[in-house]
Protein backbone atom coordinates (compact mmCIF):
# COMPACT_ATOMS: atom_id res chain seq x y z
CA UNK A 1 0.00 0.00 0.00
CA UNK A 2 1.07 3.24 -0.81
CA UNK A 3 1.28 6.14 1.26
CA UNK A 4 -0.76 9.19 0.97
CA UNK A 5 0.48 12.67 2.30
CA UNK A 6 -0.34 14.43 4.74
CA UNK A 7 -0.85 12.09 6.94
CA UNK A 8 -1.17 14.34 10.28
CA UNK A 9 -2.68 17.77 9.88
CA UNK A 10 0.69 19.51 10.35
CA UNK A 11 4.29 19.75 9.40
CA UNK A 12 4.97 19.82 13.35
CA UNK A 13 2.75 17.04 14.07
CA UNK A 14 4.26 14.99 11.52
CA UNK A 15 7.66 15.38 13.12
CA UNK A 16 6.37 14.24 16.67
CA UNK A 17 4.97 11.05 15.19
CA UNK A 18 8.19 10.19 13.44
CA UNK A 19 10.36 10.67 16.13
CA UNK A 20 7.86 8.68 18.30
CA UNK A 21 8.00 5.68 15.90
CA UNK A 22 12.40 5.98 15.91
CA UNK A 23 12.06 5.54 19.89
CA UNK A 24 10.68 2.21 19.66
CA UNK A 25 13.81 1.01 17.97
CA UNK A 26 16.64 -0.08 19.87
CA UNK A 27 19.23 -0.22 17.51
CA UNK A 28 19.87 1.78 13.79
CA UNK A 29 20.27 -1.67 12.05
CA UNK A 30 16.05 -2.18 13.19
CA UNK A 31 16.22 1.79 12.63
CA UNK A 32 17.61 1.35 9.31
CA UNK A 33 15.33 -1.36 8.04
CA UNK A 34 12.54 0.85 8.98
CA UNK A 35 13.82 3.43 6.02
CA UNK A 36 14.27 0.96 4.27
CA UNK A 37 10.40 -0.44 4.88
CA UNK A 38 8.88 3.54 4.62
CA UNK A 39 10.59 3.71 1.24
CA UNK A 40 9.04 0.90 0.11
CA UNK A 41 5.74 2.38 0.50
CA UNK A 42 6.87 5.40 -2.20
CA UNK A 43 4.49 5.32 -4.97
CA UNK A 44 6.81 5.13 -7.86
CA UNK A 45 6.80 7.64 -10.09
CA UNK A 46 5.11 7.08 -14.23
CA UNK A 47 8.27 6.28 -16.58
CA UNK A 48 7.68 9.78 -18.15
CA UNK A 49 8.58 11.57 -15.36
CA UNK A 50 12.05 9.78 -14.40
CA UNK A 51 13.36 12.09 -16.86
CA UNK A 52 16.54 14.35 -16.46
CA UNK A 53 15.03 17.60 -15.48
CA UNK A 54 13.22 15.93 -12.54
CA UNK A 55 16.62 14.52 -11.77
CA UNK A 56 17.65 16.33 -7.83
CA UNK A 57 20.94 17.59 -7.95
CA UNK A 58 23.46 16.67 -5.43
CA UNK A 59 22.40 13.37 -4.25
CA UNK A 60 24.81 10.21 -5.28
CA UNK A 61 21.41 8.39 -5.87
CA UNK A 62 19.52 9.15 -8.44
CA UNK A 63 16.12 11.31 -7.13
CA UNK A 64 13.26 12.07 -9.08
CA UNK A 65 11.13 14.50 -7.35
CA UNK A 66 8.05 16.47 -8.94
CA UNK A 67 6.46 19.33 -6.97
CA UNK A 68 2.51 19.68 -8.08
CA UNK A 69 -0.35 22.33 -6.60
CA UNK A 70 0.51 25.28 -5.07
CA UNK A 71 1.15 28.19 -2.45
CA UNK A 72 -2.01 26.83 -0.19
CA UNK A 73 -1.37 22.59 -0.81
CA UNK A 74 2.33 21.81 -2.30
CA UNK A 75 2.52 18.32 -3.23
CA UNK A 76 5.71 16.24 -3.72
CA UNK A 77 5.81 12.96 -5.14
CA UNK A 78 9.49 11.58 -5.56
CA UNK A 79 11.26 8.08 -5.52
CA UNK A 80 15.38 7.01 -5.68
CA UNK A 81 16.48 3.92 -6.99
CA UNK A 82 17.87 3.11 -3.17
CA UNK A 83 15.62 2.02 -0.69
CA UNK A 84 17.42 3.51 2.06
CA UNK A 85 17.11 7.07 0.35
CA UNK A 86 13.67 6.27 -0.78
CA UNK A 87 12.75 6.30 3.22
CA UNK A 88 14.14 9.65 3.73
CA UNK A 89 12.51 10.61 0.79
CA UNK A 90 9.28 9.35 2.96
CA UNK A 91 10.45 11.03 5.97
CA UNK A 92 10.42 14.25 4.31
CA UNK A 93 7.63 14.00 2.13
CA UNK A 94 5.49 12.78 5.30
CA UNK A 95 6.74 16.26 6.99
CA UNK A 96 6.31 18.65 4.23
CA UNK A 97 4.19 17.28 1.68
CA UNK A 98 0.74 18.75 1.25
CA UNK A 99 1.37 21.79 3.61
CA UNK A 100 1.14 25.12 2.43
CA UNK A 101 4.11 27.38 1.18
CA UNK A 102 4.30 29.35 4.10
CA UNK A 103 3.92 25.98 6.51
CA UNK A 104 7.30 24.44 4.22
CA UNK A 105 9.06 27.90 4.72
CA UNK A 106 8.69 28.02 8.65
CA UNK A 107 8.68 23.96 9.80
CA UNK A 108 12.75 23.14 10.71
CA UNK A 109 13.25 19.70 9.78
CA UNK A 110 14.35 18.93 13.87
CA UNK A 111 13.25 15.68 13.09
CA UNK A 112 16.51 14.29 11.65
CA UNK A 113 18.10 15.57 15.46
CA UNK A 114 15.69 13.99 16.87
CA UNK A 115 15.69 10.48 15.96
CA UNK A 116 19.39 11.09 15.50
CA UNK A 117 19.38 10.35 11.95
CA UNK A 118 22.12 13.35 11.24
CA UNK A 119 24.92 11.42 13.38
CA UNK A 120 24.31 8.15 11.40
CA UNK A 121 23.88 9.24 7.91
CA UNK A 122 27.01 9.18 5.84
CA UNK A 123 28.35 12.53 4.49
CA UNK A 124 26.88 11.80 0.64
CA UNK A 125 23.35 10.95 2.12
CA UNK A 126 23.77 13.92 4.24
CA UNK A 127 24.23 16.04 1.34
CA UNK A 128 21.34 14.23 -0.88
CA UNK A 129 19.36 14.83 1.85
CA UNK A 130 20.07 18.63 2.45
CA UNK A 131 19.63 18.99 -1.13
CA UNK A 132 16.08 17.29 -0.89
CA UNK A 133 14.81 19.84 1.88
CA UNK A 134 16.56 22.80 -0.07
CA UNK A 135 14.53 21.87 -3.26
CA UNK A 136 11.39 21.46 -1.11
CA UNK A 137 12.04 24.64 0.59
CA UNK A 138 13.26 26.86 -2.72
CA UNK A 139 9.39 25.01 -4.14
CA UNK A 140 7.28 26.42 -2.03
CA UNK A 141 9.38 29.73 -1.63
CA UNK A 142 8.21 30.15 -5.53
CA UNK A 143 4.99 29.27 -5.34
CA UNK A 144 4.99 32.06 -2.68
CA UNK A 145 5.99 34.50 -6.11
CA UNK A 146 3.25 32.63 -8.77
Amino acid sequence: MSAMFPMEPTAELAQQAIAEEFAFFGDWSERYQYLIDLGKKLRDLAPELKVESNLLKGCQSQVWIVPHGDRNALQFDAISDSTIVSGLIFLALRVYSGRSAQEILDTEPHYLQDIGLSKHLSPTRSNGLAALLAYMRNAARQSLHD
